[in-house]
């Protein structure tokens, strides 16, 4: 079968992705309840009892909301590195000894035939990450919960053959918004979330090595975006620097907050 993945729910009212390879299957957080990412996954008919592993990104609510109770139920090792550890312990209760397992910030990991690579990137967590994931010469990377994308984030993001990319608001419908300003800043800022048109910056610069062929854009606000918004912006950004694409060359996908993906099978 090959790499393939399901992003079960993106956005901020919870984040949850699997992915799998001939050998391995890997949850990436759980930032739903453990019963709703169970009725996702069976959407998508894995169990958790088909997990090797979880990987966690940060310790935000929106990533960790059922991890303890779905760790828990399936005796699931869980990969994060130490800040984040401290950062989530009190909120995902009592873990085994057995089931913490320390993956630290750019480290690699080899999980039967699934290659995992961990990466820095720049958001208000303790040490949040994204996750490159490799086999059979295929590449998905995640990459979500960024302020901007630094240039050492964008060369891990290169030679993707599938991409989730955060497309997080639109400037103007957030700032005309009915959150506080405080929280705006935040979010605007470079410890805060990646913007339509950021995103669409990312993508012109990813782009002209020609290995991308599908990005989700993904964590969407519910507030402040809409995925035909997000969708035009970024075409829009890469349309105005000549980038031009047919669907069979390059496409735009959509994740969802409320169901599964498809599963991707990633290959070029």
């Amino acid at each position: 079968m090959g790499l393939r993945f399901t992003v079960l729910s993106s956005g901020s009212t919870g984040n949850a992705t699997v992915v799998s390879s001939d050998a391995a299957t890997v949850l990436v957080d759980v930032g739903l309840s453990a019963k709703r990412i169970e009725e996702l996954m069976r959407e998508r008919e894995v169990s958790g009892s088909d997990l090797d592993a979880i990987l966690v990104t940060h310790e935000h609510s929106d990533h960790i909301k059922g991890l303890g109770a779905f760790a828990r139920k399936f005796k699931l090792p869980i990969y994060a590195n130490e800040k984040t550890w401290v950062a989530m312990q009190k909120h995902v209760g009592e873990i085994e000894e057995s089931q913490r397992r320390i993956l630290p910030t750019d480290s690699v990991m080899e999980l039967f035939d699934l290659r995992i690579e961990s990466y820095g990137i720049s958001h208000d967590a303790a040490e949040p990450v994204g996750y490159c994931f490799q086999s059979g010469g295929r590449k998905l990377t995640l990459a979500t919960d960024l302020g901007y994308v630094s240039d050492r984030v964008m060369n891990q993001l290169r030679n993707s053959d599938v991409l989730v990319l955060e497309s997080n608001h639109d400037v103007n419908m957030l700032r005309m918004g009915r959150y506080p300003w405080n929280i705006k800043r935040r979010i605007l800022g470079d410890s805060g979330h990646l913007s339509n048109e950021a995103a669409g910056e990312a993508l012109r610069a990813l782009l002209s090595d020609g290995a991308t062929r599908r990005v989700y854009l993904a964590h969407l606000s519910q507030e402040h975006n809409l995925m035909d918004l997000a969708k035009m912006t970024v075409t829009n950004v890469l349309e105005d620097s000549g980038i031009f694409y047919h669907e069979n060359e390059f496409s735009l996908c959509e994740t969802y907050y409320d169901k599964p993906t498809p599963w991707d099978l990633v290959k070029s």
